[in-house]
């Protein structure tokens, strides 16, 4: 309807990058993963609970030369499929055992996912739609959240990815090549060796559905159903195999296969797993934290949702590659989004569905920025800017407000001096963070101030940009704004990191550990599982047998690990050296018995038998 002058078309392109660029499209994308992702892998140190864990279970593969059987602790640990620990474990043997090594294959598994993205954002909007959709989920918050300790959420996301962008290619030939055919299913095996069989629900479902309401059922016979279901029992069989022919049931004790499939895939979605060690965020907290996960460009999500075809007849009809890919995205969101909605849930349990919301944002700056001047396209990208503005006002003034009610900390009083613990929301990926008080974000300062003025001159430059109808500037500007923020998040990430991990403790018992000498953990072993990282040897555990290494306990073959507090007065008042780690400085095991302090970091405490 509106028409352009020669002027304004001259404007809108000298806005742009160079057009039909793959090369500046990857550049910019590994740069800001190289700024993001990469510059962040060699601190803080590896956490207690689920970082270390997963961490000492490659760590025990390597040691014990068993690539099927997990361990923790020596005790089996039957709960995850194998190639997240793979991939640390081949990452040990070439570059060693530390907290970069731990880290590298997650951050090299985030290049190839935002590269996937391009990719499939590419074939589906062309050159500048693969760009957005890299650029956007390069800089939203959820992946770099979820990537900071070792859960293969991301993993599960690239898989998908993949998975879609070789169905795209494949229902959009008539005769559909083999390779791309192959490629779907290989990404399904991998994603079930990394998830289990959320691998295999997850594209099946959305891939059903879309072909129910396009009426393409009958293009399955072309899709090498035969072959495909060969490639994928070739990769995804061997191992779960030889895993239950290595833990077979063993008189009361189930084996692999029931414990696996049904406790830990089944049961644990009806909420009705053994032992019941987690907990489930609410579920419209859940739905929120979607959009929180996917900021800043969630905000031109319901623009984009306006491309995807709605109507029956448009789904019957002859669909674009647009708009198939359109369709495909969303149901890749709402089925994984449906999935959780009706299970238990974590925080994270959504980032598999953040790439989708990255693509349909992609894909329609791409059409935002090729549109006209004045079109509805440029208006309601100004609308979700202004929105953005506003949110960025808002995060401005509440980080204005606590920098003026933080005071700086006192000389010598520690972070975990100033925090107000909440043990019974531990259960949540994010429960310590509720320990936070006014008092202790004096040791935040700094990256609160500059999250704080990066959401503000963030998101009014992106405005202005917008408003001056450059679109491209608008998102480098938003780009720019998340490289601040994410930079502002590990910082205070990496500031209360000894809250969550022993590694300093770790490193007072290396420095005085000789053979023969003992560690024990006054509590469950996830709460103080660095130490066994860190130091290489198993640990004792003053605690019944629960969560993670509860099942495994029940092994005639497990290691006795677990001390009582009859048996660790024994030890105590032996001859040889015990290390104990306790989060109470006057643990109550210890009273009345000779002790020394060792080291305290973190609101924690190491004790020995004997002084140095």
């Amino acid at each position: 309807m509106h028409q352009f002058t020669s002027p304004s078309i001259s404007s809108r392109q000298s806005d742009s990058p160079p057009r039909h660029s793959s090369f500046f499209s990857i550049s910019i994308i590994f740069g800001l993963w190289l700024l993001i992702y990469f510059a962040g892998i060699f601190t803080p140190a590896l956490l207690d609970d689920v970082d270390t864990m997963h961490a000492e279970a490659a760590r025990e593969m390597v040691s014990r030369h068993d690539w099927v059987t997990l361990y923790i602790n020596g005790v089996r640990y039957l709960e995850k499929p194998p190639l997240p620990y793979w991939a640390v474990a081949v990452s040990y043997k070439l570059f060693g055992i530390s907290n970069w090594s731990t880290r590298l294959p997650l951050t090299l598994g985030m290049l190839a996912l935002l590269l996937a993205a391009y990719a499939l954002g590419k074939y589906a909007y062309g050159e500048r739609g693969g760009l957005y959709s890299g650029m956007a989920l390069a800089t939203t918050i959820g992946p770099y959240i979820f990537t900071r300790f070792q859960i293969p959420d991301v993993m599960v996301a690239l898989w998908l990815t993949l998975g879609f962008y070789f169905f795209l290619r494949a229902i959009n030939e008539d005769e559909p090549a083999r390779l791309y055919c192959w490629g779907f299913a290989a990404t399904c095996a991998l994603n079930t060796l990394t998830k289990g069989l959320i691998g295999l629900v997850f594209p099946f479902a959305a891939i059903g559905i879309y072909l129910i309401l396009t009426g393409n059922l009958h293009r399955l016979r072309k899709l090498h159903l035969l072959s495909n279901s060969l490639v994928f029992l070739l990769i995804a069989a061997p191992w779960h195999i030889l895993a239950a022919l290595r833990t077979p049931d063993q008189g009361p004790v189930r084996g692999f296969l029931w414990f696996y499939f049904v406790n830990e895939q089944f049961l644990r979605y009806l909420n009705k797993r053994v032992p019941r060690d987690y907990d489930t965020v609410p579920l419209l907290l859940f739905w929120a934290l979607l959009l929180v996960w996917a900021l800043p460009w969630v905000a031109f999500l319901p623009q984009a949702a306006r491309t995807i075809p709605a109507r029956w007849r448009e789904w019957r009809s002859h669909l674009t590659v647009e708009q198939s890919a359109n369709l495909l995205f969303a149901l890749w969101l709402i089925v994984i989004v449906g999935f959780f909605s009706f299970s238990t849930r974590q925080e994270y349990y959504t980032i598999p569905a953040v790439p989708a919301i990255a693509l349909l944002v992609g894909g329609w700056m791409k059409q935002e920025e090729e549109s006209a001047l004045r079109s509805a396209e440029r208006r309601a990208g100004l609308w979700s800017s202004t929105a953005l503005l506003v949110l960025g006002l808002a995060i401005f003034v509440a980080g204005t407000f606590f920098l003026f009610l933080s005071k700086a900390a006192a000389s010598g009083v520690e972070l975990a001096d100033l925090l107000k613990k909440n043990p019974q929301d531990y259960t949540l990926s994010f429960g310590h963070f509720l320990d936070l008080t006014p008092q202790s974000m004096g040791v935040f300062r700094l990256p609160l101030a500059g999250f704080s003025l990066a959401f503000l001159f963030g998101t009014g430059v992106n405005w202005l940009a917008r408003r001056r109808g450059q679109v491209w500037r608008g998102n480098l500007a938003l780009a720019a704004m998340m490289v601040v923020v994410l930079t502002c998040v590990h910082s205070a990430y990496a500031t209360f990191s000894p809250i969550l991990s022993s590694q300093v403790l770790a490193r007072a018992i290396n420095r005085r550990l000789q053979p023969g000498n003992l560690i024990v953990i006054d509590g469950d072993y996830a709460s103080a599982s660095s130490l066994n990282f860190y130091t290489g040897e198993h640990v004792f555990v003053l605690h019944e047998p629960t969560a993670t290494l509860w099942y495994g306990s029940r092994f005639p073959d497990a290691p006795r690990v677990w001390e009582t507090e009859s048996s660790l007065a024994e030890l105590w008042s032996g001859a040889a050296r015990v290390f104990l780690w306790s989060d109470q400085e006057d643990p109550k095991e210890l009273r009345g018995a000779p002790r020394y302090l060792l080291a305290k970091s973190g609101g924690k405490f190491v004790f020995s038998n004997q002084s140095d």
